[in-house]
């Protein structure tokens, strides 16, 4: 289950449900049996449950899981936020079937809980939560016990992850069908804590129709297109990654970059370096080749051999016109590039002259790696538009404005594609923000490239592996660890 709905397609999924023949109460029943399940699944019988509930169909969740609680012997209190009868469809029938106890929702409610279900307002939130709604999440994360939310933590958005004002903090939710961005998305990630995705009736058939263009990032994905070695290859065979080096007082970012390329699979990686930094380059690297190239016009012949079919730009490599000529003439070529760091913030001043070349390949493989800083110097001055909107929203709009992939990087990394593509990844460990991992990844996406992987597979799989290797390395993680990492993911990965 990788497709991710927004709020609108997960409507229409339920929407396509009911038109099929399946009852919305019917949902509700299932959907509200599920968190009763793991509330159970917490707790022994007789524990104090306490079932915030909201005004709409969450609410109506919440009184199917105190009903199916109560049955099972826990002590469940309903806390209602609004009026018993102004309850609507499904939530009022749900609600005329439970029997036990109903409250005004008051902080004092929660007094005694051992578990609060947070069915409030679930994944369609997009206004700022005030009144007895705000009072009460904010009461329910100031007492001790465990919640377990219901779709989405209140006060999540669900499209966008943003919180609206306040937001409950849980330590379990349960949604329902596919996840939503909001799941992904920081901060409402951080705070749903294990998330399970459970099936309710909704046939997967709905998302024929449905044509869902976001993914969560995992093999899934991309799995189909990744370059597995094949006994009659070569090194040749595997691409020739081209990595372009600073000056010497900065060359630990392409080395980075150029090592992460070797680990990702590439045959051969070449590092093209200032003839001042070459000694440097030269001394620090046994595998990965060095050459000297300087300035832009000694780039283009030295990119004359089609051999060099993948070319990374940016780590290290310093802020300027040089660097914006160096950019340019890579971009002129056939091959795969990718950039990062100063190759796009050199472009600020002048957005369109990037984009205008970045647009002229848009039949052609093209990265770009900024993390949020990054994509703020650049694209908020290419287009206002870019400082508005979800992570989500931001990078698939860098896409359209450029032609390119956009790998928006972050704890949820979201790679974006022309097409409409997205992926949001949800692996990267809080470790993985040390100085020089960006060098490593743009060096991923720049070697799998060179294996002939398409550009939006390609950068999603590199932010993949570079979570599992950093996890797998574990605390104390710097840059240098994460290549040295990826055989043992790849055993685990390919079996």
């Amino acid at each position: 289950m990788i497709e991710i709905l927004t709020n609108a397609e997960m409507a229409e999924a339920d929407r396509l449900t009911i038109a099929g023949g399946v009852a919305g109460l019917t949902l509700m029943e299932n959907a509200g049996s599920v968190v009763a399940e793991t509330v159970a699944a917490r707790l022994p019988v007789g524990s104090r449950v306490a079932v915030l509930a909201g005004p709409g169909n969450n609410g109506g969740d919440g009184f199917v899981a105190a009903r199916q609680l109560a049955k099972r012997g826990y002590a469940a209190t309903i806390l209602l936020v609004g009026a018993l009868e102004k309850l609507k469809g499904d939530a009022a029938a749900s609600a005329k079937a439970w029997n036990g106890p109903i409250a005004a929702a008051a902080p004092a409610g929660l007094a005694g809980a051992d578990v609060v279900v947070d069915a409030l307002f679930g994944a369609g939130l997009d206004r700022p939560v005030d009144g007895v709604a705000r009072t009460m999440i904010e009461a329910v994360n100031a007492q001790g016990a465990p919640v377990v939310a219901v779709d989405l933590p209140s006060g999540i958005n669900g499209n966008s992850g943003a919180v609206m004002g306040v937001a409950a903090r849980a330590a379990q939710t349960v949604t329902f069908f596919r996840k939503k961005p909001g799941h992904l998305l920081m901060p409402g990630r951080a705070y749903c804590g294990a998330t399970s995705v459970v099936p309710i009736g909704i046939a997967d058939a709905v998302l024929t129709r449905i044509a869902p263009h976001t993914f969560e990032n995992v093999p899934e994905l991309w799995r189909r297109t990744f370059p597995v070695p094949r006994p009659e290859g070569h090194k040749y065979s595997r691409g020739h990654v081209v990595i372009v080096s600073g000056p010497s007082w900065s060359t630990g970012a392409a080395r980075l970059a150029a090592r992460g390329a070797l680990r990702a699979g590439a045959g051969l990686v070449t590092i093209a370096s200032p003839r001042e930094a070459l000694a440097v380059n030269a001394a620090a690297n046994l595998a990965i080749m060095v050459r000297p190239v300087d300035g832009a016009a000694e780039l283009s012949r030295f990119l004359a051999d089609p051999r060099f079919n993948a070319l990374a730009l940016g780590p290290g490599l310093g802020v300027g016109e040089q660097t914006c000529e160096l950019v340019l003439a890579a971009l002129a070529g056939e091959r795969a590039v990718v950039l990062d760091a100063d190759a796009i913030t050199s472009f600020a001043e002048a957005p369109q002259r990037l984009a205008g070349a970045l647009k002229a390949r848009r039949d052609k493989s093209t990265v770009l790696t900024p993390h949020d800083g990054e994509f703020s110097r650049y694209f908020n001055v290419l287009d206002e538009q870019t400082k508005a909107g979800s992570k989500l929203d931001r990078a698939r709009l860098g896409t359209e404005l450029t032609g390119a992939v956009v790998l928006l990087k972050g704890a949820d990394t979201v790679v974006a594609a022309s097409d409409g593509r997205a992926s949001i990844a949800a692996n990267a460990p809080a470790y993985l923000a040390t100085a020089g991992a960006g060098d490593v990844l743009t060096g991923i996406v720049t070697g799998l490239l060179a294996q002939g992987m398409p550009a939006f597979e390609a950068a999603s799989a590199a932010v993949w592996l570079h979570g599992e290797a950093a996890r797998a390395f574990g605390l104390g993680l710097i840059a240098e660890d994460i290549p040295e990492m990826l055989p043992g993911v790849y055993r685990a990965f390919l079996g």
